[in-house]
C-alpha cells in the first residue's frame, strides 16, 4: 500500500479524507499539527505527503522546508483554503509536486496522488540506473541530488534534480517552455510556468564557477542549456 503523511489541523475533514483515501488503497497516518507531522516524517518513510497550508504551531511551508531538508526525494502536496496567487506560487516554489484549493473533489486527489507517486517511482529508478553525471566542471550526483565542483556541494531538491537531469539530456538544443513544463511540472499552466522561472534562476547560480555552462532564454520559444567545449 501507498503510505501517505496528511498533516491537517481540521480532525473532521481529516478523518474523512483518511477513510476516502484507505478506500482506494493508500495506508494514511495524520497528524494535526506540523511539528508532529515533522516528528513522524522523520521516523517512518512515506510516498508522498499531503500538507494543509494554515496549521498551528509550524505551518505547512515550513513544514514542507524542513521536509526538503530531512528527505527531499519526499513528494509532497499542499491543501489551502486559500485561493490567494501569492500562496499557490509559494508553494510551487518550494518544489511542491502539486496545491490543491479546497472544496475539491476527491477522486481527482486520488488521481493526482497516484500520478505523482509513479513520476516519483520513475524517477528514483533513473537515478539508480546513472549516479553520477559530470557536467562540466561539476559533478552531479543524481542518487544524492547534489551538485559538486572542488571543495563545493549544492544540495538539490527533486525537482531541481530532475530539472538539471532534464537539460543535461537535452543539452545545447533549444527546449520550448512547454516541453520543459509538461516532462517537469506535469502541466504547462501560467503558475507552473512562473515556478519554473524561480527554478531557472537557482539552476543558473548553482553553475555559476564554471563559464562554460549556461542556460540561455530565447524570448517567447524556450531554453536551452548549454555547454561549451
Amino acid at each position: 500500500m501507498k503510505k501517505i503523511l496528511l498533516a491537517e489541523d481540521d480532525l473532521d475533514f481529516s478523518n474523512v479524507l483518511k477513510q476516502y483515501l484507505q478506500l482506494h488503497d493508500f495506508e494514511v497516518i495524520c497528524a494535526k499539527n506540523g511539528y508532529e507531522a515533522l516528528d513522524i516524517f522523520k521516523n517512518i518513510s512515506f510516498d508522498i505527503c499531503v500538507l494543509d497550508v494554515m496549521m498551528p504551531i509550524m505551518d505547512g511551508f515550513t513544514l514542507a522546508e524542513e521536509i526538503i531538508k530531512t528527505k527531499p526525494e519526499t513528494p509532497f502536496i499542499f491543501l489551502t483554503a486559500k485561493k490567494l496567487k501569492e500562496d499557490k506560487l509559494k508553494g510551487l516554489q518550494l518544489g511542491a509536486d502539486d496545491y490543491i484549493v479546497k472544496p475539491f473533489e476527491v477522486e481527482e486527489l486520488v488521481l493526482r496522488l497516484n500520478n505523482i507517486i509513479k513520476r516519483s517511482l520513475n524517477n528514483s529508478i533513473e537515478t539508480i540506473v546513472l549516479q553520477e553525471i559530470q557536467i562540466g566542471n561539476y559533478m552531479f550526483d543524481t542518487k544524492r541530488m547534489c551538485l559538486k565542483i572542488e571543495n563545493k556541494t549544492q544540495q538539490l531538491t527533486e525537482k531541481e534534480a530532475a530539472l538539471i537531469q532534464f537539460f543535461y539530456t537535452n543539452k545545447n538544443q533549444l527546449i520550448k517552455r512547454e516541453t520543459i513544463l509538461k516532462a517537469i511540472w506535469n502541466t504547462d499552466d501560467f503558475f507552473s510556468g512562473r515556478s519554473m522561472d524561480v527554478f531557472i534562476s537557482k539552476i543558473r547560480k548553482y553553475f555559476q564557477d564554471d563559464e562554460r555552462i549556461s542556460i540561455e532564454s530565447t524570448r517567447f520559444i524556450g531554453l536551452e542549456f548549454k555547454i561549451s567545449e
